[in-house]
């Protein structure tokens, strides 16, 4: 399968373009910068190509398959960048989709989105832009799934997970490597049964591929 990566320079997009290899996928990394280009290979993706999430990336959906969403704004920008980027950057990728007839569409959301009034006025523009582009994803023709990891950290990948598709009843002291997060968002690919869901992930006891069968 050839597959889109969105945001695959970020921290979550790079293991994205890795585990996608590993999983004999074939990897169409979308970067912004030309300098970015050999890492993305170095990483394994089989297509780069340059796009900008807050321009017209149209072109990058030729000839792909599916589509990972994994870009964001980063923690260091305002709220203006979430707007474009998180916010419009995702309703602007499944309109392409839609338009280049490409069907399965992963993004990567966050925890907290349910409910942004909850998540402090820092989190707020973010958890609101997350939550207004999952519910403009649900609305499309696309067979969709959406994963929320809680806090993310660089650990190395454990391969084991837990997901609730109706929210962890407590998230404190709990996180996820960005690497099992990149391999959920791979892995759900091929799954039917996540087909048009959305659930939340964490760092757990059992294996991926055991966790995803109970969705």
């Amino acid at each position: 399968m050839n597959v889109l990566v969105i945001g695959a320079n970020g921290q979550v997009g790079r293991n994205v373009v890795k585990e996608l290899s590993e999983a004999n996928h074939q990897a169409t990394a979308m970067v912004r910068k030309e300098d970015q280009i050999d890492k993305m290979k170095e990483l394994g993706a089989a297509n780069v190509v340059l796009g900008d999430l807050e321009k017209d990336f149209s072109a990058a959906f030729e000839g792909v398959d599916a589509v990972i969403f994994a870009a964001g704004s980063g923690p260091k920008t305002g709220a203006d960048k979430t707007l474009t980027i998180d916010l419009w950057g995702s309703v602007k990728a499944a309109q392409y989709a839609q338009d280049n007839g490409v069907k399965r569409f992963v993004q990567l959301g966050s925890v907290g989105s349910d409910n942004p009034d909850a998540g402090g006025e820092a989190m707020k523009p973010y958890l609101v832009a997350k939550r207004t582009a999952d519910d403009l994803l649900k609305a499309t023709n696309l067979d969709y799934t959406i994963v929320r990891p809680g806090a993310l950290s660089d650990e190395d990948k454990s391969g084991k997970i837990e997901v609730s598709s109706n929210g962890f009843s407590s998230l404190e002291g709990r996180s996820i490597p960005r690497a099992d997060v990149a391999k959920v968002l791979v892995d759900v690919l091929d799954r039917n049964n996540t087909y048009h869901k959305t659930f939340e992930v964490l760092q757990g006891e059992q294996p991926v591929g055991d966790q995803l069968e109970t969705l």
